[in-house]
């Protein structure tokens, strides 16, 4: 059985330690969500949101908002919520690592990959035809993108998309 690493705090009490991986759920005015499709790291016919992990000393939001500048380029998001948390196994040596799935609202700038994501093709997709497309099998999505998730997202937008929230009430500085 593989172990959880551990850290314990001054008084002794123990916690678990996870890797955080980030994922950014990027969605427009029309309903659309940003995919990226990257022929290094899945097929091309493979589409997937903006993923990464969390840096050390990172807060979530600073580190979702970094992932989005280095995988899609100097765009413009409003954050309005975490989507969904989950652990899952990754590999044998982080047996349990958080995802974290963030809701952003893109408003503007042009769409450059970049980073690990540099040659992808990216893609503005709605809902319907995303289904469509899994439904045909004409494409897959990565096992971070999951249509459930894009499902609650497009609900959520409708609810949020003109809510201000100031993102000091979101992240508190650590």
């Amino acid at each position: 059985m593989e172990h959880q690493p551990v850290v314990v705090s001054q008084r002794g009490r123990p916690f678990a330690t996870s890797a955080i991986a980030l994922q950014a759920i990027i969605i427009n005015e029309k309903e659309q969500f940003l995919l990226l499709s990257s022929p290094r790291r899945n097929g091309p016919d493979e589409w997937q949101i903006v993923s990464g992990g969390l840096e050390a000393g990172e807060t979530i939001l600073a580190g979702i908002l970094r992932e989005v500048r280095e995988e899609v380029g100097a765009i413009v998001v409003r954050p309005l919520t975490v989507l969904h948390c989950h652990t899952f196994h990754y590999d044998n040596i982080v047996p349990f690592m958080v995802g974290i799935y963030y809701l952003l609202r893109y408003e503007g700038g042009q769409v450059v990959p970049g980073d690990d994501m540099v040659g992808s093709a990216f893609r503005w997709w709605g809902l319907t035809e995303l289904e469509t497309a899994v439904a045909n099998h004409t494409i897959t999505l990565h096992k971070s993108t999951h249509l459930w998730q894009l499902r609650r997202a497009a609900r959520l937008y409708q609810l949020l998309a003109d809510e201000w929230v100031e993102t000091a009430v979101l992240q508190p500085p650590l």
